[in-house]
């Protein structure tokens, strides 16, 4: 399976991998979608190994903490970045978003002033590099 084979997957020049340099993605919520999901996907993998490790849960917690890391690179491999480390760059803000939202719902350690500000400047971060004039 490869991006094209996605009906909302649209290169430019129509070729998987050779988008136009500096173009930006055309669909802003699926973008986002796309990095929430790899986000809960890492997050949640990211867990399963601390887990273990930090807290001696059963090794039976590292399969499903495996698949989770796998699902994590295939759905950031799917944003439409035409450059890794700008998606990457941009994956990162809601990775901090997502991982408070984590700390909150699975931990039960409701997110401070400092993090709900840092999360917020990380976003805006986010959709600059997403959105921003490329020049």
């Amino acid at each position: 399976m490869t991006p094209d084979t996605f009906p909302f997957w649209k290169y430019p020049t129509g070729v998987r991998g050779c988008e136009t340099p500096g173009a930006r993605p055309k669909e802003p919520p699926l973008t986002f979608a796309l990095y929430a999901f790899a986000a809960l996907f890492e997050i949640t993998g990211c867990f399963a190994v601390w887990h273990w490790w930090r807290q001696g849960a059963s090794a039976l917690w590292l399969i499903p903490g495996a698949l989770a890391l796998a699902g994590f690179a295939f759905l950031l491999a799917l944003t439409p970045p035409s450059h890794a480390g700008r998606s990457f760059a941009a994956y990162g803000g809601v990775y901090i978003a997502a991982s408070l939202l984590w700390l909150w719902l699975v931990e039960g350690t409701r997110p401070g002033l400092s993090d709900l500000s840092g999360a917020a400047l990380a976003l805006l971060g986010a959709g600059v590099i997403l959105w921003g004039a490329r020049g």
